[in-house]
């Protein structure tokens, strides 16, 4: 298992990051809408990937502890990130409005 095939949903976010400056405010809404959908569903493809590999260590099914303490790290560091990320955009939200006109 290689390490390298863990991101986060920031570094995903890196290249839009760099584009930003060359697009339009309608492009650059569809991009974060979907860079935003594909990091929701990889936290929720790995999630399921978890809850499968500890079921079946439950039910006795030949497979090794470590893949699934494995998966479950991968699966609780990517949620906990993708919740830091909520959590700076909301805040983001709040400082925009709280600006005054």
């Amino acid at each position: 298992m290689e390490l390298n095939a863990i991101q986060s949903p920031l570094q995903a976010g890196q290249a839009v990051k760099r584009q930003a400056e060359t697009i339009s405010s309608g492009e650059a809404q569809e991009s974060f809408k979907a860079l935003l959908g594909n990091a929701l569903s990889e936290v929720n493809t790995l999630q399921n990937e978890s809850s499968q590999k500890t079921e079946a260590l439950a039910l006795g099914k030949p497979i090794e502890l470590h893949d699934v303490m494995i998966t479950g790290q991968k699966a609780s560091v990517s949620l906990q990130a993708t919740i830091e990320i909520r959590n700076k955009m909301v805040e983001a939200y709040q400082e925009i409005m709280r600006m005054q006109v």
